[in-house]
């Protein structure tokens, strides 16, 4: 009897199991089935969506679909250089200083970090239902516009004037962010502005960049093309006009090249409020209901304002765009949001589990502080007064406008850090307790004729001046509220009352002055140099700055940034502001003389190179360039050289004086050498041909030179290429 009632209890357990799986497998439809593909899932949602659900999913402030599962969502979150205004997290140096690193290892697991702690972020503010701005997953960067112009603002948040330099900086910053799972992204990241847009900043609602096919191909859109082989998930379009086409309606940008061309899949974003711009103040397109159905047409996929949610159903009921239409352009944007796991159970999720502990620990500082040391560039050391010796000097002043200024550190599009170290912070601390620090604001960005610390400046042994720009004097239309020009910079000098207060301390004194510039972007050195016994570009460096700054001041770490944009004499040598044309910009094109030139930066040690294995004499248009220098460090200090490689062309039309194609950061020990090894493809070097329109590499010489800078051929060697 007890074996009966054993068998009947398990035949019943047995029946609810199979009701409950029947009951789940009704109610449970294709889209929530993780073993099915992305695609088809995404179209099985797409089913059960009304118009209205579809049309209101496009905009970045989603209110998403309850009765489907579909998530309140906001698309508008920043990480340029750690996850930007959500509140505590590590910052990062400004993205122009992590191109000064030249370490695209550095960058991706820098992009990494930033990816661990906005995952922990979201995290933690779901669990809270706090699904708002900055708090999500889809991050709108990087930004990899070429900074062709020093006067453009908001050339501090790419990574520099080099094509190729901002391909490998942007592709490692991709990687981090999106992870390396096979099913979902870590997040996901953007590659903007596409395209062409570079400034002017105070006109850039109304601007139209005229470009011809070979500046467009070889300069501005290279590396976006990098950044789509690479698998970024999504793509920005700017608020200017490219050749009269608005970059976000345009046809040749969004279609033709981006999806045709290339086969991009990701989703196309607006800037924000772009699709407005196009028939209020572009005026190319009647109304905005003309302008909603003409982004969908041409690609767009996701709208930063509210454009596409409130007038493509009268776009539809005036027969100007069908539900099909509207069906395709939300594809891509539901597809991202099944890679980043918004439908899936979270034990699923890889990165579920990560929580306050991964958010601006010690590993995270530590990677900051790293990168703002590799960051940070030495432009002058007379007589070798940098490193400082401790033993040396008992005394020491800081002082500057931006000594203990947070915004010198934090640049724009940033965080907030609970732990940030200001430059006289970082000092005092370095220095000791034995060690008398003083500190002086000194001047004001506006005050040219009272000063303080100047008497503490003629009694201490060193002075340490932190001088320069900051985020409100240079940046973006809005943001940089005292710039003269929109954001714009009016020329390259640094504000009048820091050089005239430089000037005062030199006066008083022939003691050692070390000048601390902060900028993201070319300032006059050559009117700094003279008063200052060593100058250091220190960008704006994060929250770490202070403490790097210190490192490298008292020779921790020997300084190894390097110049990611030319630094010119003046803008008076440069063509027009609002001129494309690549002629006589950067160094692939400018001819005048230069106060430094792109890849610069001085060592405490030196280095020496030669060959181990040269390249081949001749190569065809499908072979690999492959060679090895060894390079020794004949200082008597450690540190790190960043090697770069740079190729000369043959004679044609409107051919580079030389173009970076190569570079490594390699550590060297005093007195010892290490191997460096370079590939270089020759399928990389070709050229746009204007008359045949494509792509073609010119067979010829080549000239291939090592160094480190762009003026630096300590090594070179030509070899030829053939049809």
């Amino acid at each position: 009897m007890r074996l009966f009632r054993t068998i009947v209890s398990s035949v019943a357990i047995f029946m609810l199991i199979v009701s409950v799986f029947s009951a789940y497998s009704q109610t449970r439809t294709p889209y929530q089935d993780t073993h099915l593909p992305v695609d088809e899932r995404v179209t099985d949602l797409l089913k059960q969506l009304t118009l209205e659900e579809k049309i209101q999913l496009l905009g970045y402030n989603s209110k998403g679909v309850p009765r489907l599962g579909i998530p309140v969502y906001n698309w508008w979150n920043e990480a340029l250089h750690g996850v930007a205004r959500a509140g505590e997290a590590t910052v990062f140096p400004q993205a122009i200083a992590l191109a000064a690193t030249f370490n695209d290892e550095l960058q991706q697991n820098i992009a990494d970090v930033i990816s661990t702690e906005a995952r922990a972020k979201y995290n933690l503010a779901v669990k809270q239902d706090r699904r708002i701005q900055y708090m999500g997953l889809t991050f709108w960067s990087p930004n990899i516009n070429i900074f062709r112009d020093p006067r453009w603002g908001r050339g501090q948040e790419t990574y520099g004037e080099d094509p190729y330099l901002t391909s490998r900086m942007g592709k490692a910053f991709v990687k981090g962010l999106q992870g390396n799972d096979p099913h979902y992204l870590k997040t996901s990241a953007c590659a903007k502005h596409f395209a062409v847009h570079s400034g002017p900043e105070a006109n850039r609602h109304t601007f139209n960049a005229i470009v011809d096919e070979k500046d467009l191909r070889e300069t501005y859109l290279y590396a976006f093309h990098e950044l789509v082989n690479g698998g970024v998930e999504s793509v920005m379009c700017g608020y200017n006009r490219v050749n009269d086409e608005p970059c976000c309606t345009g046809n040749t940008l969004l279609h033709k090249i981006l999806r045709e061309e290339w086969k991009f899949k990701g989703h196309v974003v607006t800037d924000c409020w772009a699709l407005e711009d196009i028939w209020r103040r572009h005026k190319v397109i009647p109304d905005a209901v003309h302008v909603a159905a003409a982004a969908v047409k041409v690609g767009v996929n996701m709208d930063c304002s509210n454009m596409l949610q409130d007038d493509l159903l009268k776009a539809v009921q005036q027969k100007l765009i069908t539900e099909k239409e509207i069906e395709q352009a939300l594809i891509p944007s539901l597809r991202t949001q099944f890679k980043l796991g918004f439908y899936d159970d979270p034990a699923l999720v890889p990165y579920h589990s990560l929580g306050a502990e991964s958010v601006h620990n010690a590993h995270n500082i530590e990677q900051a502080r790293l990168a703002a040391q590799q960051s940070m560039v030495l432009l002058k050391n007379d007589k070798n007064i940098l490193p400082l010796s401790a033993n040396k000097y008992g005394s020491i002043l800081v002082t500057g406008a931006n000594a203990a200024s947070l915004d010198a550190l934090l640049g724009n599009y940033h965080g907030v850090s609970s732990n940030t170290v200001t430059f006289v912070e970082g000092i005092t601390r370095a220095a000791g307790p034995a060690t008398a620090v003083q500190y002086d604001l000194g001047c004001n960005d506006v005050d040219s004729v009272h000063f303080g610390g100047l008497w503490a400046s003629e009694t201490s042994d060193v002075t340490i001046a932190v001088l320069g720009l900051t985020p409100v004097s240079e940046g973006e239309e809005g943001d940089a509220f005292l710039a003269a020009h929109g954001g714009d910079k009016a020329d390259l000098s640094i504000p009048a009352s820091h050089l005239v207060f430089l000037k005062a301390l030199r006066k008083k004194h022939n003691k050692p002055i070390i000048a601390v510039i902060t900028a993201g972007s070319a300032v006059d050195i050559n009117a700094i140099a003279p008063y200052a016994d060593a100058v250091v570009l220190a960008w704006y460096s994060g929250e770490q700055g202070g403490n790097a700054l210190a490192d490298i001041l008292f020779g921790k770490v020997s300084p190894s940034g390097r110049l990611p944009v030319t630094f010119y004499n003046s803008f008076d040598d440069l063509p027009a502001y609002d001129s494309y044309a690549t002629k006589g910009r950067t160094y692939r094109y400018f001819t005048g003389k230069v106060q430094y030139p792109f890849g610069f930066g001085l060592s405490y040690t030196q280095f020496a190179y030669e060959w181990k294995q040269k390249p081949k004499e001749v190569y065809k248009s499908t072979d690999i360039v492959s060679f090895t220098a060894t390079i020794k460090n004949t200082g008597a200090m450690d540190g790190d050289e960043v090697v770069q490689a740079y190729i000369k062309y043959p004679s044609g039309e409107r051919m580079p004086l030389k173009e970076l194609k190569q570079f490594k950061r390699v550590h060297v020990a005093a007195g010892n050498k290490e191997d460096v090894s370079l590939n270089i493809s020759i399928a990389d070097l070709q050229k746009w041909n204007l008359k045949s329109n494509a792509w073609e590499v010119v067979p010829g010489k080549y000239t291939v030179f090592l160094g480190g800078n762009s003026q630096d051929e300590k090594l070179t060697y030509t070899f030829t290429v053939k049809k």
